[in-house]
């Protein structure tokens, strides 16, 4: 099976049930669909910031164990980490610590990247990105 990893701006489409979420449908539908620690992370801080409730909470932890694999992290995937940061700052293109796990995660794992914000991808070797146009 085709495994690609989804980046939290898409699980966000699909979990509020965002029409954006339909532009994707036809690059998961099939697939394995994964996500990476990070963005496991990001939607648990999400949901802190807005102070949800521990039901909520729970409804979305649930939803991402029951509809997501979720990618571990291991030295080889902190390396690829390193290695994306140096290259990008050294070519002067600020990333954020977030996207370069989950750009980590897809070169590690050797799977596309779906994302709805692929500038923030732009210029890493070997990585391949699925998006759809804005």
């Amino acid at each position: 099976m085709i495994v690609v990893l989804v980046d939290t701006n898409i699980v966000s489409y699909l979990y509020k049930q965002d029409t954006r979420s339909q532009l994707y449908e036809r690059h998961l539908l099939g697939k394995e669909v994964a996500i990476s620690l990070m963005t496991v992370a990001e939607l648990l801080q999400w949901a802190a910031i807005r102070n949800w409730a521990l039901p909520r909470v729970q409804h979305l932890e649930a939803t991402i164990t029951s509809k997501y694999t979720i990618l571990p992290i291991d030295r080889d995937t902190c390396r690829q980490w390193a290695t994306v940061r140096a290259q990008r700052s050294a070519r002067g293109l600020p990333i954020s610590p977030q996207d370069v796990w989950v750009a980590a995660t897809a070169l590690q794992y050797s799977i596309a990247l779906v994302t709805h914000n692929p500038d923030d991808f732009k210029e890493i070797p070997s990585l391949q990105v699925i998006a759809e146009k804005q």
